[in-house]
């Protein structure tokens, strides 16, 4: 079972608790209002949905780049400037394995590791914010820090090597949708889903001489399930 079909079923079963919980817990629920500040904790799923060719000294195409995912925590902050609009920030960062698959050679070549900071504010709208379950949707702007630029230094079946490698820093955009679902007083659950659009030029200098170049389309999905507190 994949972790998108993972969260799914999670968030299916989380409704269906809210939906059968007693009436004195529901007594105890209170409705999203303008004012309001929510803090979340979630794990996220960062899934990297990489399209980049690997060019040999910006030219011939030599192959592909590949991005690993990676699994973090992962904390935002919400705040309702009306009963239904809210603005949201959220915070994290996640390091990612880079390889690429070499044309017709049968192997491929360790880049490194690189370190992401990916901050993403977006604007939402939330319906039923006075009900126990809460969908929202929302769109946004993001950039994203590329930093710990460690190159692999690793030679491969061929014997090359990346000695260094430089990630350009870029904006992006962010789309999302998800669901609160309270659970008792301040506290609800979350469920989000972000795609944010995102792409970088990478940089890498071989131990043979020549210079790899790629643009890389990153076009991550951020899947998060965690619990929120409102003030």
């Amino acid at each position: 079972m994949t972790f998108l079909k993972r969260a799914a079923a999670a968030l299916l079963a989380t409704t269906a608790l809210a939906a059968v919980s007693s009436p004195s817990l529901a007594q105890d629920f209170k409705g999203k209002s303008a004012g309001d500040i929510v803090i979340r904790a979630r794990g996220l799923a960062v899934l990297p949905q990489e399209d980049g060719k690997l060019k040999l000294n910006g030219a011939t195409d030599i192959g592909e780049a590949n991005v690993g995912n990676d699994y973090i925590p992962e904390l935002d902050f919400s705040y309702f400037v009306t009963d239904n609009i809210a603005l949201e920030l959220i915070a994290g960062t996640s390091r990612h394995k880079v390889s690429g698959s070499l044309n017709g050679l049968g192997n491929s070549v360790d880049i490194g590791k690189v370190s992401l900071l990916p901050p993403t504010l977006t604007a939402q709208y939330h319906f039923f914010t006075k009900e126990r379950v809460s969908p929202y949707i929302g769109a946004g702007i993001n950039y994203t820090l590329f930093y710990r630029e460690d190159a692999a230094k690793t030679p491969n079946g061929i014997g090359l090597a990346i000695t260094n490698t430089d990630y350009e820093n870029r904006f992006g955009f962010a789309l999302q949708a998800g669901v609160d679902v309270a659970i008792s007083g301040p506290w609800s659950l979350n469920f989000d889903v972000k795609k944010i659009f995102l792409k970088t030029d990478v940089t890498a200098q071989t131990n043979l001489g020549p210079v790899v170049k790629s643009k890389v389309h990153l076009d991550p999905w951020l899947v998060g399930v965690g619990i929120g507190y409102r003030f």
